[in-house]
């Protein structure tokens, strides 16, 4: 029988994936471990689906970890989700336990499930997306926020300013030595869901926390004091919401937008996964649409070693 360190459940957007993870780890009586790179700001609630509710399971709350852990405003990084992560494992470990993974943010994941060692600076693929779209002089004036520019090489094209934002966004965040991070043997569950049915269940999400006052949060948020472009900047709903509440878009083009944007963001998170696959990493594929029975069998088999 293979002897594991952690369950992971990884999946897209909207895929059920946190349910499911209450579920197991009622069974298994364990705690969660969140890997989602929105849901650790306090407040931010809606706009980044923190179904807290899904953590009660029969009337019995699953202890989770790393949500509500930050003050919204501040930019958390995939080093910081290290050294939390380790420390939340720890904990778990020493009840004895075995810990469940969960979530769809694909760099949080493989930063623990690979356990690499993060120098030289790794690339950043969800600071580069949110780059993607400046022009070189708002590149420069972001950079200009983290350094004196004593030339120009840094900032000669934009694909050479990003990668220097990147660099710098780093080292503000990260210690001079270089960290070690164990090997975790990792039972790596996938919840594949139809393209389809993704879709219909994201629309559908969409509609329900906008009539839960989504748009609400997000002006709740800025009257805290919270730059709007601080909100921008962790994308999607926050994105989106913002420009609206600040009247850049109407109502009608952000709704638009903003379903467009999440469908798209749902098809890079199976990329990422896909990617995954072709680095190496073993994911048992599991049907979303099974009972919520027979994917915890799914797993129990795997513990196993069937």
């Amino acid at each position: 029988m293979p002897d594991y360190d952690l369950i992971a459940i990884l999946g897209p957007t909207a895929s059920g994936k946190t349910p499911f993870a209450a579920a197991l780890a009622n069974v298994l009586d364990t705690e969660i471990i969140s890997a989602d790179s929105r849901q650790i700001y306090r407040g931010m609630d809606l706009g980044t689906g923190k179904d807290l509710i899904d953590y009660t399971v029969n009337g019995k709350q699953i202890p989770y970890h790393l949500i509500d852990i930050a003050d919204p405003g501040y930019k958390y990084n995939v080093f910081e989700y290290q050294r939390d992560f380790l420390t939340a494992y720890e904990t778990i470990k020493q009840k004895r336990k075995l810990p469940v993974l969960c979530g769809g943010t694909g760099l949080y994941l493989e930063s623990v499930l690979k356990g690499y060692k993060l120098l030289p600076v790794p690339e950043n693929p969800e600071l580069r997306a949110r780059l993607a779209d400046k022009s070189l002089e708002e590149l420069t004036g972001i950079l200009q926020q983290y350094k004196t520019l004593h030339n120009t090489t840094d900032v000669d094209t934009a694909k050479r300013a990003i990668r220097a934002i990147e660099i710098e966004e780093y080292y503000a965040h990260t210690p001079v030595d270089e960290r070690t991070f164990p090997q975790l043997n990792s039972l790596i569950i996938g919840v594949d869901i139809d393209r389809e049915l993704r879709r219909e269940k994201i629309s559908r999400r969409l509609r329900q926390r906008l009539d839960e006052g989504m748009v609400d949060e997000v002006r709740r948020l800025i009257e805290q004091g919270i730059q709007p472009d601080d909100l921008i900047y962790y994308g999607l709903e926050y994105k989106y919401l913002t420009l609206y509440v600040i009247g850049k878009l109407t109502y009608e083009e952000m709704y638009q937008e903003l379903e467009i944007a999440i469908h798209q963001f749902a098809k890079r998170q199976m990329t990422w996964f896909r990617g995954m696959e072709r680095r190496g990493f073993t994911i048992h594929w599991m049907d979303a649409g099974l009972p919520m029975e027979e994917k915890i069998a799914f797993v129990q088999a795997k513990l196993k070693g069937n």
